[in-house]
């Protein structure tokens, strides 16, 4: 009987894994970034170096965070006059106004955050995660 338990939740755990992996097939999107490659038009003139990656789209900036924090919820937005700010693990996201529609510029966030610290400050939560200091005696010092 036990040999039988396990293979039954064996193969529900399996059934699972398809479904997940056949979702995300059908949504196409792994990640933030991924989401933004497959559904707005590639801008390579509008890149910021090597490290910025420009997208763009007929909509507001307003409408497209929509659309990407419906399907990836950021870990920190910042909106502005400027443009939305959507801080991820591994990506910022950034969006800002043009005459068309909206440019949208995806980049590491070991650049975006030099880049757009004066902008959003405090709001994308810096310094948080690893590379804070203390939590207990003797712990990052």
């Amino acid at each position: 009987m036990t040999y039988r338990r396990w293979f039954v939740v064996g193969a529900a755990v399996a059934v699972v894994g398809v479904l997940v992996a056949a979702f995300a097939l059908v949504n196409g999107t792994f990640s933030p970034r991924a989401y933004v490659q497959d559904r707005y038009s590639r801008a390579a003139s509008r890149d910021i170096g090597r490290e910025a990656t420009a997208y763009t789209s007929s909509k507001s900036p307003t409408t497209v965070a929509e659309e990407l924090t419906d399907a990836w919820k950021p870990s920190d937005r910042y909106t502005d006059s400027s443009g939305v700010y959507l801080r991820y693990d591994d990506d910022s996201v950034v969006i800002l106004p043009i005459a068309a529609g909206s440019v949208i510029l995806l980049e590491d966030m070991d650049t975006a955050h030099p880049r757009y610290h004066s902008t959003v400050g405090s709001y994308w939560g810096w310094g948080r995660g690893n590379s804070v200091r203390g939590g207990g005696p003797g712990t990052g010092k």
